[in-house]
């Protein structure tokens, strides 16, 4: 049976319609660790055929934000304070996996770090990295 706080974030994800938008999916939720997956596909890519680094910057961010989230109280929402990302190598493949952990939980601010790997024939391979600083915010009706 999945505990409350693995179904608030699916809950949570569920309602985030720009995920539904772009086909990406919630696929692991753990103290501190949330994994976002997305299927290529060619209307999200730039021109070069690549998947479009905003795109992969969604992603990470929601694996981030909701890995802050699992280590929050049930009264918080998450929102993201600031990020930096480093692209490694073009954003191409089958699908790509977003895999954000908590670093440093806090009770106002929760560092974390994000990896987006692309999947081609089975292998992963590194693309982008985040560095992200999220924030409880627990005085404005968000509900998370």
């Amino acid at each position: 049976m999945e505990n409350s706080i693995a179904r608030r974030i699916r809950d949570s994800f569920a309602r985030q319609s720009v995920m539904t938008t772009i086909g990406a999916t919630l696929t692991a939720v753990e103290n501190g660790a949330v994994t976002v997956e997305l299927p290529f596909r060619s209307d999200l890519t730039q021109q070069h055929g690549f998947l479009h680094a905003g795109v992969v910057t969604m992603i990470v961010d929601s694996a981030c934000g909701y890995a802050a989230l699992t280590m929050m109280p049930a009264s918080a929402a998450v929102l993201t304070a600031e990020y930096k990302v480093n692209f490694l190598s073009p954003a191409e493949g089958e699908k790509l996996i977003a895999r954000g952990r908590v670093l440093k939980p806090g009770r106002t601010l929760t560092v974390c770090f994000g990896e987006v790997h692309a999947v081609r024939d089975g292998q992963e391979k590194l693309v982008a990295t985040m560095m992200a600083t999220m924030v409880a915010r627990q005085d404005t009706g968000l509900t998370d």
